[in-house]
C-alpha cells in the first residue's frame, strides 16, 4: 500500500550511496517539470525528491529500513528501547517491525509513559494504484475497490473524476495509516494507472485511434464515423489522405474539468479487401492500367 522509496528510485535495498545518487539524478532529469510537461510529471518529481531526501541520509535511511513508511512517527531513541522486537505472524516488508499481528499502540504505551510523552501521533499517508480502462478514466464515476494490503480487507466507494490521467492521484482523506494514541489517521492516495486498450492510445489527455479507410475514401476524401470514448464522432477525411496521416478532432480527447480538454487524433489506415469480387477486380485492374500514380516515388 505505502510507496517504497527504493522502488521509487528503482534501486535495490542494498544500493550504495553512489547508486542512489546516480538513480536520483537520472530520474530527476527525466521528470523535472521544467523539461517534462506530461500530466503527473511534477508529482512524480516530488516523489523522487522525497525518496532521495530519506535514502541519501544514512540516519533516516537506517530508520526507514527498520520501521518503514511510519519511521517519521517513531520517537528518536526507540530503537534501543525495543531492542530485537519483531512482528508477530507476518514479517514486515521493510525488515523491522510493522503492523502485522501486533498492537502498535500497546507496544508504544510503556515507552511513552516512561518518557512522559503520551501525546497523539498522526498516521502515515499511504498509496495504492487504481487501474482504470480508458472509458472509465474518460467518464469518471463511482468505483468500488477492495484494499487488502493492511490487515483485514476493506471495500470503499471511490469517486473517480472525469478525465483522470495516468499518474494522477486521488486523495481519500483519513483512509491511510491509523494514528497512535488518538492521533488522526493519514490519507490514502490512489494513483491512477490507465490500462492498455485494444483501440485507444493515450498520451496525457490526448487520445489516438486508428481510422480504417477504403482506398477510394483516402483518394477522394470522405466524411466517416470514428468511435471515441465519449461516443461516435464524424471526421472529415481530406482527399489524398494516405496511411499515417493524423486527423485532429479538437477537444475530443480526455476531459479536463479545470482546463482545456485533450484532442483525439484519428490516424488514417488504408485497407483493401482480402477477397475481391469479379467487378472489384475489374475496377482495380482498370485503375492500374489507367493511373500514372507511383506510390514509391509519391507522384
Amino acid at each position: 500500500m505505502a510507496r517504497d522509496y527504493y522502488d521509487t528510485l528503482r534501486v535495490s535495498r542494498t544500493a550504495s550511496a553512489e547508486e542512489i545518487q546516480h538513480a536520483y539524478r537520472k530520474l530527476a532529469r527525466q521528470y523535472h517539470p521544467d523539461v517534462n510537461h506530461d500530466p503527473g510529471a511534477e508529482e512524480r518529481f516530488k516523489e523522487i525528491s522525497e525518496a532521495y531526501s530519506v535514502l541519501s541520509d544514512p540516519d533516516t535511511r537506517r530508520r526507514y529500513d527498520r520501521f518503514g513508511p511510519d519511521f517519521q512517527h517513531i520517537p528518536e531513541g526507540y530503537e534501543s528501547y525495543v531492542g530485537g522486537a519483531r512482528t508477530g505472524g507476518r514479517a514486515s516488508p521493510f525488515g523491522g517491525f510493522g503492523t502485522g499481528g501486533i498492537n502498535i499502540d500497546d507496544l508504544f504505551g510503556d515507552f511513552f509513559s516512561s518518557r512522559g510523552a503520551a501525546g497523539p501521533l498522526s498516521g502515515a499517508d499511504q498509496e495504492a494504484e487504481l487501474e482504470l480502462s480508458v472509458e472509465e478514466a474518460y467518464q469518471g464515476g463511482t468505483r468500488r475497490i477492495t484494499l487488502s494490503g493492511l490487515g483485514t480487507p476493506i471495500s470503499l466507494d471511490v469517486e473517480v473524476p472525469a478525465g483522470v490521467v495516468d499518474g494522477q492521484r486521488i486523495r481519500l482523506a483519513g483512509r491511510g495509516g491509523q494514528g497512535l494514541r488518538g492521533g488522526a489517521a493519514g490519507d490514502l492516495y490512489l494513483v491512477a494507472r490507465i490500462a492498455p486498450h485494444p483501440r485507444y492510445r493515450v498520451n496525457g489527455r490526448d487520445i489516438s485511434v486508428d481510422l480504417p479507410l477504403a482506398p477510394w475514401e483516402g483518394a477522394l476524401g470522405a466524411s466517416v464515423p470514428v468511435i471515441t470514448p465519449g461516443g461516435e464522432a464524424k471526421v472529415r477525411v481530406p482527399a489524398g489522405s494516405s496511411t499515417g496521416r493524423r486527423l485532429r478532432l479538437r477537444g475530443e480527447g480526455m476531459p479536463n474539468p479545470q482546463g482545456i480538454p485533450g484532442d483525439l487524433y484519428a490516424e488514417v489506415k488504408i485497407m483493401v479487401p482480402r477477397k475481391l469480387t469479379r467487378r472489384e477486380r475489374e475496377l482495380f485492374e482498370s485503375l492500374r492500367r489507367d493511373s500514372a500514380f507511383d506510390p514509391r516515388s509519391g507522384t
